[in-house]
């Protein structure tokens, strides 16, 4: 079972948490003006990458809270979790979990 670091929480199992899909999606802010292809493309289209990618997740068994966590698609090994609004880039929690 994989480990996941809440950064409000510590580590915990996997099974108390729930991932959102990708992070850092910006929300269109005139969501009139959109054609349907356009809002389509913002609620549906995301990356699918091999390797390091950063996604939302849930503590749904514990605090509660959103985070995010920069996860290697292939390996499912974490590298980083950090508190929605913090910058990805700098120094955070890398206490990383195992597959």
């Amino acid at each position: 079972m994989l480990q996941i670091t809440c950064p409000y929480c510590g580590p915990r199992a996997e099974s108390e948490f729930s991932c959102g899909g990708e992070a850092h999606i910006a929300r269109p802010l005139d969501t009139d003006a959109l054609t349907d292809e356009q809002w389509g493309d913002y609620l549906f289209m995301r990356k699918n990458p091999k390797g390091v990618h950063r996604e939302q997740w849930n503590h749904v068994a514990g605090c509660r809270r959103w985070f995010n966590a920069e996860r290697h698609t292939v390996s499912y090994v974490f590298s980083k979790f950090y508190k929605v609004g913090e910058n990805p880039d700098a120094p955070a929690n890398t206490t990383g979990g195992q597959a």
